[in-house]
This record gives C-alpha cells, sequence and structure tokens, in this order.
C-alpha cells in the first residue's frame, strides 16, 4: 500500500471512524442499563449456611446523610457523596426524603450464577426486628455493586439502621455474607 495513495488512506480511515463509532455506541448502551432496584421483603426467611470461594464480598461503603449531624471536613470524598445524594433536591421535602443510610455492596462471583443479594436490618425504633431488602442477579459474574438506602419515612418513623448484615443467596443458600460489628 502506497502510504501517499488518498483513496486507501480515506478507506482506512473511514474503517476505523465506524469501528470507533460502534465501541462508542456499545458504551453509551451499557451505561444506560438500569441496575436493578431492591425490593423489600414482607417475611425474609432464614437460610442454610453453604459458603463457597467462588464468591466474595470485597468492600462495604455505607454512608449516612443526616445534615444535622454533619461535620465541616476537608474530606473530599465524604463531600463529594452528600452533594451527589442531595443533588437535585429542591425542596425541604426532597431533602428529607433523602435522609437516611446508604450501601454500596461490591462483591465478586468466579463463575456465572443466579444470585440475590439480600440486605438485613434493624433500625433503633424497631428494637430486634429485622427488615429486609433484595435484588436478584441473573449469570451474574465478575465483579458488582449493589446499591441499597433506607431512606425517607422509613429512616423517620424507625430511626436509623443500627445492625447490618448482607447476603449472597444461590438456590436459597447463603454462599457468602459480611456484616455490621453489632449483627447478632
Amino acid at each position: 500500500m502506497d502510504p501517499f495513495d488518498i483513496g486507501a488512506q480515506t478507506f482506512f480511515d473511514a474503517r476505523m471512524r465506524s469501528r470507533y463509532g460502534l465501541f462508542v455506541a456499545a458504551l453509551l448502551l451499557a451505561s444506560c442499563a438500569a441496575p436493578p432496584k431492591p425490593v423489600e421483603l414482607i417475611d425474609a426467611p432464614v437460610l442454610p449456611l453453604a459458603l463457597d470461594n467462588d464468591f466474595q464480598f470485597r468492600k462495604v461503603k455505607r454512608f449516612l446523610n443526616q445534615p444535622e449531624l454533619f461535620q465541616p471536613t476537608q474530606n473530599e470524598t465524604i463531600n463529594f457523596d452528600r452533594r451527589r445524594i442531595n443533588y437535585g433536591a429542591l425542596s425541604a421535602e426532597e431533602r428529607r426524603q433523602r435522609q437516611g443510610t446508604y450501601f454500596d455492596f461490591f462483591w465478586r462471583a468466579n463463575r456465572p450464577a443466579d444470585l440475590k443479594v439480600r440486605l438485613e436490618y434493624r433500625q433503633a425504633k424497631l428494637g430486634n426486628a429485622v427488615r429486609a431488602q433484595e435484588v436478584a442477579y441473573e449469570q451474574a459474574k465478575g465483579t458488582v455493586k449493589t446499591s441499597f438506602a433506607v431512606i425517607g419515612d422509613s429512616f423517620h418513623w424507625d430511626g436509623p439502621v443500627t445492625a447490618w448484615r448482607c447476603l449472597l443467596i444461590e438456590n436459597n443458600r447463603i454462599v457468602a455474607f459480611t456484616q455490621s460489628y453489632l449483627w447478632k
């Protein structure tokens, strides 16, 4: 191929642009896919423990959004989370509905599996009563982030989350879990 052949170079550029365009389109579609929403469970059944090394929790991020407890900080991560969670809340009622506890669980599945991620938690005004939220994933593999929130009226009526545990469930068996220090 002659490096000065304009026709060949134009064909090459067009091919690269079309590949780049397909890559960008695929990336946009992947980023637009909404993560599954948690479902509140009325009755969370007790499940047997069958830990599996193919599944593990990697990291837990917990954020309490309660402005009356905010202390000034130079920590950019905390300031960013405060701004991100409250972004777009214009009225006092909208800001009130966003107050509460936010959880992000990062977990890993080394093989494809149909999994459920369940957050079980206790709140200050409910004593030992356990509430639960659950998200289902089909053929999950790799590192996944699952987010839960105990916010709004549930937070204001029943108080902040005092203890929690998060479970990875496969075929109605607990294959991995993580929990707070106060969980009994």
